[in-house]
């Protein structure tokens, strides 16, 4: 991000969440162009919750030219509005790899004996055009 003011360019830090009982831990590595979500996410208010989050990611993708970006999510359990959620953070990386700066894969980790989150996986997939979507169980 370039400051007007000054004329310098600065970086995007990493991003780190501690999971508690209902939000998932959130990694997103910069160096490494790695953004993880890992446990579970039924956070009561999730405008609160994501909406620091999606600004570090619009800061962080502003900045991203022609990197390969992964993201890893590793969540057992979810409400209707994370889903919500999940869903603004595919479209937002698939509007990323649609625009050619990056290359975005998205791994969607579930438990194999859990059929609706492999559904939900799916769900997701259908919906994306440009980012790769795989779901390693």
């Amino acid at each position: 991000m370039v400051n007007a003011l000054q004329g310098k360019v600065e970086t995007v830090e990493d991003l780190i969440l501690a999971a508690t009982p209902s939000s998932p831990e959130i990694r997103f590595r910069v160096a490494e162009n790695r953004l993880s979500f890992k446990g579970k996410s039924y956070i009561e208010n999730t405008a609160q919750f994501y909406g620091p989050v999606f600004a570090w990611l619009n800061d962080y993708l502003a900045q991203v030219e022609e990197q390969a970006i992964t993201v890893e999510l590793a969540i057992v359990y979810f409400n209707s509005s994370s889903f919500k959620v999940f869903m603004n953070l595919f479209d937002l990386l698939d509007q990323t790899a649609s625009s050619g700066k990056s290359q975005v894969t998205i791994n969607w980790y579930y438990d194999p004996d859990d059929d609706m989150s492999q559904e939900y996986g799916e769900e997701f997939r259908e919906d994306l055009q440009h980012a790769h979507f795989h779901q390693p169980p």
